[in-house]
């Protein structure tokens, strides 16, 4: 993590989620109580701010100041809205001809796994990502280097929840499609070559049950190996190349 991106102590924390900071994530010391503490909780849940709880060791290799139990990192870019996200998707749909193209991480934890994603997604040429503010992975130094600097060419928006997010999205004409292995149905059996958002999973349990139940369409990809899964980074790779091939 950069020292330039990150904030410690709780009262400089609380001042910065007041005034709007794009605040990424926040990490509490564990068991650590006080009413400024509180306050900052209080904060966190108002705004919607990612945190979690970890070991004082951990706070304390992330700065050698006095964190008071508290640091968090401030993201290196701005985040869009959903609505901006895809309302100007789509209005350059209608004077480029070209079919929008959306990905949605259901929780996906990885910072690394995260930034490799996004450089295939500037690759491809999708549209805008879509995250949940709680639990996922942070964009920080290792997404930034990871993406190759993709990071800032692929807008990136967070979301309350990734069932609203895919509810606006089929609203506004937009399938969507959950890579999963619990379906019969292959990437090679839809029809990509309209506007359509790609949802992956966390790495350790996929996509959600409650978003299952929701999505347009569910595939995935034949597995020929005894491994019985792919690296989340690796199968979305070929879930947006099946969309690039179908639209070419």
């Amino acid at each position: 993590m950069e020292k330039e991106n990150q904030i410690f102590g709780i009262r400089a924390i609380i001042e910065a989620i007041n005034a709007n900071k794009e605040i990424d994530k926040v990490f509490i010391q564990k068991d650590a109580e006080s009413d400024l503490m509180k306050d900052l909780m209080k904060a966190m849940k108002r705004n919607n701010v990612n945190f979690s709880y970890v070991p004082v060791e951990k706070l304390n290799r992330l700065t050698p100041n006095n964190h008071q139990g508290a640091v968090a990192t401030i993201a290196p870019i701005s985040f869009v809205s959903l609505e901006t996200l895809v309302e100007g998707a789509l209005e350059a749909a209608l004077e480029s001809g070209k079919k929008p193209l959306f990905l949605i991480l259901d929780q996906l934890s990885d910072a690394r796994n995260f930034g490799a994603i996004i450089r295939t997604a500037e690759c491809t040429g999708v549209n805008g990502i879509i995250i949940q503010k709680q639990g996922s992975a942070p964009v920080n130094g290792d997404t930034v280097k990871t993406s190759a600097g993709a990071v800032f060419n692929v807008p990136i928006c967070k979301v309350d929840h990734i069932k609203d997010a895919i509810f606006y999205l089929q609203g506004s004409g937009v399938k969507t499609v959950a890579a999963t292995e619990k379906t019969e149905s292959h990437i090679y059996d839809l029809n990509l070559n309209e506007p359509v958002a790609i949802i992956m999973g966390s790495e350790d349990r996929g996509v959600n049950p409650s978003v299952l139940k929701i999505v347009d369409e569910k595939a995935k990809l034949p597995m020929f190996g005894t491994i019985e899964s792919l690296n989340v980074s690796v199968a979305c790779g070929a879930f947006l190349y099946e969309a690039v091939r179908q639209r070419m």
